[in-house]
């Protein structure tokens, strides 16, 4: 059973607090789990990135307290295992997570950003990271791994070895077949090259440069808040600035930017709701011009709106009846569909856009062809942050259904601690894949640039600053929260810019509110919810 489940199921409330009731036992944990999912999806809808752990800790703790009373609650270190333990955390995690994510950052930033020509560099060294990655994948995997696999349990020198020759594998083909691809795409600047000709390999080298270009075929991972339409568009054959006489410009350009201006002067001040409503009427109105399901479901919404009256009226329900279907289908995929690039820097000409605007300046902005480089390489980040979430999260929530499932399969409060069924965890593992996709979105517009800048060199090294800290923690059996690591992580990267400024401060104090007021919010919860369910009124038994 993984070790953070076997800490919420066990440590928290003693098992023997029970005296072998297993309906108190399976409802104390059911509503631990509602008063914890309540809190933490309110706090979604809002865009506040609470801690789930912390969530669950703590309505266990409060329904602990209202069961068995709090001199049952193990409120000490408890062998590492206690609340003293777990709330420890709370201050540590996310400072060691800073600490792993700015000293990767550092390495990368002093082994390529700084060079005159970076390009070269970050092509070259990029086995390195590779191996880096794909160590720590390898070795969280080892002791984060199915436990019937037994492979925490082999000797220290084969665990090295597979992990090492696992890392030094990837960095090896990394070498032969990603290098000479990214080579010709990025230093040749080659337009020709595909993605699947990378089965070259070295023969990547010899290839002369069939289309070669002054910049090289990448994305732009520049954060931007204006929309591309918005931009001003150039005059043909010439710069849309100035002309050939120098700083003066023609006429009719002139009094074309003076018609704008005026006609800009006499738009209505909107509010901060009406520049939210229509960013997201932009987005909207992108959606319905699709052509998958999305478009389909978008498209039927917009053209078959609820009419007047309530909506029991007969034409309303009718319109229900033609809605209902494409609602399903927004629900499923409108997440998948979110506009996280533009959500995340705010909306332009509201206090959080100026305020955005203000910390991306003090971020050194890198060539794109760089970034590109740590683009592969944040691939490989992504899936060990996310084994390290699972590792951790996953076991944090499989404990208390662990506990239920079993009260009310067998009849008895000790058989809570028999280990988790692999069914389990791969129901769990589908639903939170289920929740990343469809309500994610909230959370992934606060995280993605809301703190800081964000680049593909940042994001990998922040991913694995997480990753380690959760792994560290969940190898000693304590629940971390993956948000606080992964903020941690976020803020000691963006202090690698060199200046307080390039970080937001000021959403950083709301989710450090956030996470404090999750502690009492979600005990009280479920401990007010377990309260009235023991003693609600009844009738005696005859």
């Amino acid at each position: 059973m993984p070790p953070t489940a076997d800490t919420i199921k066990n440590q928290i409330i003693p098992n023997d607090a029970f005296q072998g009731n297993a309906g108190v036992q399976m409802m104390a944990f059911t509503c631990a789990l509602a008063a914890a999912s309540s809190w933490v999806m309110w706090c979604t809808r809002h865009s506040a990135h609470v801690s789930s752990t912390y969530s669950l800790v703590s309505a266990v703790a409060g329904v602990g307290v209202a069961t068995v009373g709090a001199s049952k609650v193990q409120w000490g270190w408890n062998d590492g295992k206690g609340l003293g333990a777990i709330f420890a955390g709370l201050g540590m995690a996310p400072a060691i997570s800073a600490c792993f994510g700015a000293a990767i950052f550092m390495l990368i930033k002093l082994t390529v950003h700084v060079r005159k020509n970076p390009v070269p560099w970050a092509v070259y060294t990029s086995p390195f990271f590779f191996l880096i990655a794909g160590t720590i994948c390898t070795l969280s995997i080892v002791y984060k791994g199915s436990p019937n696999l037994g492979l925490g349990k082999k000797p220290a020198w084969y665990v090295a070895a597979v992990t090492m020759g696992t890392g030094g594998g990837v960095a090896l083909l990394s070498a032969i077949f990603f290098v000479p691809f990214v080579h010709a795409k990025v230093i040749k600047k080659d337009h020709s090259v595909k993605w699947y000709m990378f089965v070259m390999g070295p023969l990547l080298f010899k290839r002369p440069a069939v289309l070669p270009a002054d910049e090289a075929a990448v994305p732009n991972y520049a954060v931007v808040q204006d929309d591309e339409e918005t931009e001003p568009t150039p005059v043909p054959g010439g710069s849309s600035v100035a002309s050939d006489e120098g700083n003066s410009k023609p006429s009719n350009e002139v009094e074309k930017k003076l018609a704008d201006h005026d006609t800009e002067a006499a738009k209505p001040v909107l509010t901060y709701k009406e520049l939210q409503a229509t960013g997201q009427e932009k987005l909207h109105a992108k959606l319905r011009k699709g052509r998958g399901p999305m478009g389909w479901a978008m498209r039927t919404l917009h053209e078959n709106p609820m009419g007047a009256g309530q909506i029991y009226e007969l034409h309303n329900i009718k319109t229900l009846f033609k809605r209902l279907p494409a609602m399903i289908v927004c629900g499923a995929l409108y997440g998948v569909h979110y506009d996280i690039h533009a959500a995340q820097s705010g909306i332009a000409g509201t206090p959080e856009g100026e305020r955005m605007a203000r910390v991306y300046a003090h971020a050194k902005k890198y060539p794109n062809e760089v970034e590109h480089t740590y683009s592969f390489i944040q691939i490989l980040t992504a899936c060990t942050a996310s084994f390290a979430h699972g590792a951790n999260d996953i076991g944090n929530s499989v404990g208390p259904w662990a506990v239920i499932y079993s009260a009310w399969s067998t009849g008895s409060a000790a058989a809570s601690k028999a280990p988790v069924p692999v069914w389990q965890l791969a129901v769990l593992s589908a639903t939170i894949s289920i929740g990343l996709l469809t309500y994610g979105y909230n959370i992934m517009k606060v995280m993605g640039n809301k703190i800081t800048y964000h680049s593909p060199s940042r994001g990998s090294s922040m991913e694995m600053g997480a990753a380690i800290t959760v792994l560290v923690f969940s190898q000693y059996s304590l629940p971390v929260s993956t948000s606080m690591c992964i903020t941690g992580a976020t803020v000691g990267v963006g202090l690698c810019n060199g200046t307080i400024k390039a970080v937001n401060f000021q959403r950083v104090g709301l989710l450090v509110l956030s996470w404090i007021a999750t502690i009492p919010i979600a005990g009280t919860l479920g401990g007010v919810l377990m309260g009235l369910f023991l003693n609600a009124p009844h009738f005696p038994s005859i």
